[in-house]
């Protein structure tokens, strides 16, 4: 049994947003969506939220509207065997997003607010071949250079054949 269940907060987005996960991921499913009545606060009918799997993992996602919105401080780590696996979920999940350094990407923007990194109802994951969690050149390794100061790696995509380098 899920023990921890990450609950995704939508403006209006939310079914949108569990349909195109679902679509991406393999072994996944929707588990359902709940709807507004007549008491709402939504209009009736409107989706309140939606359940769903991805690869066996359990989310929720909630229409709550515009108070909150998704940022880099949560994101998703995605282990991949494959370097076409980091290819696929790469392209799929950056389709109208945004592509960032070292690994990272935005989902699809469907509204952006503000400048940079904010966007609503868009989560940022980073993509990573399967590697142990302190190899070098994992996710969270960071890289050193010469005075022993780290820092980040230009490149965009991870790539499971090579090791960063150091620039």
């Amino acid at each position: 049994m899920q023990k921890i269940t990450p609950f995704l907060w939508f403006d209006g987005k939310a079914e949108e947003a569990m349909n195109f996960y679902v679509s991406i991921f393999k072994n996944s499913r929707v588990l359902g969506v709940t709807r507004y009545g007549e008491a709402g606060p939504g209009p009736k009918g409107s989706v309140m939220t939606a359940s769903f799997e991805l690869d066996g993992q359990r989310f929720v996602a909630l229409n709550g509207g515009p108070k909150f919105t998704f940022s880099p401080a949560i994101s998703f780590v995605i282990d991949c065997q494959t370097q076409q696996q980091v290819d696929e979920l790469w392209e799929k999940l950056s389709a109208g997003g945004r592509k960032d350094r070292c690994g990272w990407l935005i989902d699809t923007c469907i509204r952006c607010v503000g400048p940079c990194h904010t966007f609503a109802n868009a989560a940022w994951y980073l993509i990573v071949p399967d590697r142990p969690r302190n190899a070098p050149g994992s996710s969270s390794s960071a890289i050193k250079t010469s005075s022993g100061t780290s820092y980040s790696q230009p490149m965009p995509k991870r790539d499971a054949g090579t090791k960063p380098k150091r620039g």
